[in-house]
C-alpha cells in the first residue's frame, strides 16, 4: 500500500507547513481530517520515491562493501590518523602512513 503525505490546514484552509504521512489503500478516499486531532487536512502532491538507476537508494546499494568486493575493488576506511582498515576486497588488512 502506498504512503500518502497530508498537509495540515488552518481554519481558513491554508497550509500550516505541517505534514504527516499515512499508509492507505489506493481505494480509500483521501482524508479530510487529521486522524487524531481532527484538524482539516488535504493530500499533498509529492514526487514518488522510486529506486531507479540513478536514485539515492540504488547508489547506496551499488557502493556496498559486498558489491564493491564482487566487482573487484578494495575499500579502506580511515580508523585513525594515518591508519586505515580494509572493509572490502583483497589486499593488506591495514595501511599505515609512515
Amino acid at each position: 500500500m502506498p504512503t500518502y503525505v497530508y498537509e495540515i490546514l488552518d481554519k481558513k484552509g491554508e497550509p500550516t507547513g505541517e505534514t504527516f504521512e499515512i499508509v492507505q489503500s489506493m481505494k480509500e478516499a483521501a482524508l479530510k481530517k487529521h486522524p487524531t486531532t481532527g484538524a482539516p487536512v488535504r493530500r499533498a502532491i509529492v514526487a514518488p520515491n522510486i529506486a531507479g538507476k540513478w536514485s539515492d537508494i540504488k547508489g547506496k546499494s551499488a557502493l556496498s562493501n559486498k558489491n564493491l568486493e564482487r566487482m573487484g575493488f578494495t575499500k579502506y576506511e580511515r580508523k585513525g590518523d594515518g591508519y586505515m582498515e580494509k572493509t572490502a576486497g583483497k589486499g593488506p588488512r591495514t595501511l599505515h602512513a609512515d
